[in-house]
């Protein structure tokens, strides 16, 4: 058992305790206002089943969310109290997710169970901060603008733990820092949570007066802001691959071998990661390591194998400059020019994503000329040069990532 595995196993646990003793309790005491549980179930179903894994996206069922939210936090229905309690807002909404998830499970479309662990405890921490108050009469003289003040904050303490457990689960699966993860967790609630938590909200203030017709009104802008944000997610696709391509020139002309470029880049993130690199950091960092070769289309005389980190300190420079310019003219974000034109400079003058592609390029150069043992060999290459040469914080973050991902081990001492 990985080392990764217990915290998983935890919150997954935690989740299952809670939908089975929700599930037993609501078989045994029977559905309070079916039609309300009926509608609700049917919304996060439908919300479920629009779920898309493609996007890098914080919430990839919005609509789901915000129905399971704003049951859990349902008071009144057309001016009528309602009676259901936290057990019974959980096992609805875990039913529903269920059905809307046959599909994404049987196509294997992303991690499921951390998806559906996630929607269990935020339901459940929402219905357990209001139902109990709410049954007790304690919000009885909550009206008007104190009333949704209310449920808004308690919406948003619900999307700050689903932050906490979503980047929990992000640092189990892939053992990146869970710092810059939660980081980027919170930053994502400024976008697609907030407009989750103010439809949440919207929709149990308004079935409270006019009743369940309300789910289908309030449901439609967020429909469109899902389909705002897939129309979003396929242009950066394609605004990658477009890169991509262009990274595959050097490749297609004989400068450099095969992979290279996609090695260097993939490497690069995890180092950006594990050094916390904010999201937007990220992307201007993969899309400099992948273009980062692309000065050599303008030598006449190839560079050997397109091993640039043997060459004098001069030529590198130029290269890059050459490969800046030419970064310039694809009208790809100035950043990426940036990063491509100082990858040469003493590591001292870059800036930090310069400084991670000019280690991973020399590392995966040197790793490829070394033989069997060439990672190894590789890494302690880059260590002796960091004095002059490689930032030695790059270089560790290069060695934990490649111990992490079982490429190769740390070198003793």
């Amino acid at each position: 058992m990985s080392a990764r595995q217990p915290l998983t196993l935890l919150i997954h646990a935690c989740a299952a305790l809670l939908a089975a003793v929700s599930l037993a309790v609501t078989h045994h005491t029977g559905l309070e206002e079916r039609p309300t549980a009926l509608a609700f179930g049917l919304l996060v179903t439908v919300g479920e089943l629009s779920r898309w894994t493609g996007a890098r996206v914080r919430e990839a069922a919005p609509l789901g969310a915000a129905g399971a939210m704003s049951y859990a936090l349902l008071g009144e229905d057309a001016g009528q109290p309602t009676h259901h309690g936290v057990t019974q807002v959980v096992a609805v909404v875990l039913a529903a997710a269920l059905i809307g998830s046959v599909p994404h499970i049987a196509f294997g479309r992303g991690p499921v169970l951390d998806h559906l662990a996630r929607r269990v405890l935020t339901v459940g921490f929402a219905a357990v901060c209001f139902q109990p108050l709410y049954l007790r009469g304690a919000f009885g003289e909550w009206h008007g603008p104190a009333y949704a003040l209310l449920l808004l904050a308690l919406l948003a303490l619900t999307a700050l733990c689903d932050a906490v457990l979503a980047a929990a689960l992000a640092h189990s699966r892939t053992r990146w820092p869970f710092g810059p993860l939660l980081r980027d967790e919170l930053h994502a609630l400024l976008g697609i949570g907030s407009a989750v938590c103010a439809t949440g909200a919207v929709m149990a203030l308004a079935v409270a007066v006019v009743g369940l017709w309300a789910l289908p009104v309030f449901s439609l802008p967020l429909l469109l802001t899902q389909l705002s944000f897939k129309r979003y997610a396929a242009v950066r696709t394609t605004y990658r691959q477009t890169i991509t391509s262009l990274a595959r020139a050097t490749e297609i002309a004989g400068y450099t071998p095969a992979g290279h470029a996609r090695r260097v880049a993939a490497l690069s993130r995890a180092v950006g990661r594990d050094l916390g690199l904010t999201r937007p950091e990220l992307t201007v960092l993969e899309y400099a390591a992948l273009m980062h070769d692309i000065g050599q289309l303008s030598l006449v005389d190839p560079v050997p194998a397109g091993a640039t980190a043997g060459l004098p300190t001069a030529e590198q420079r130029r290269i890059a400059l050459l490969g800046g310019a030419v970064v310039r003219q694809t009208g790809v974000d100035p950043a990426v020019a940036v990063v491509v034109e100082r990858q040469a400079d003493p590591y001292r003058e870059q800036p930090l994503a310069a400084r991670i592609v000019r280690a991973v390029n020399a590392y995966d150069e040197k790793a490829r000329d070394a033989g069997p043992g060439g990672p190894l060999t590789a890494l302690e290459e880059l260590r002796l040069a960091t004095a002059g040469d490689y930032a030695p914080e790059v270089v560790e973050s290069l060695a934990r990532v490649l111990a992490r991902d079982c490429l190769t081990l740390p070198v003793a001492g």
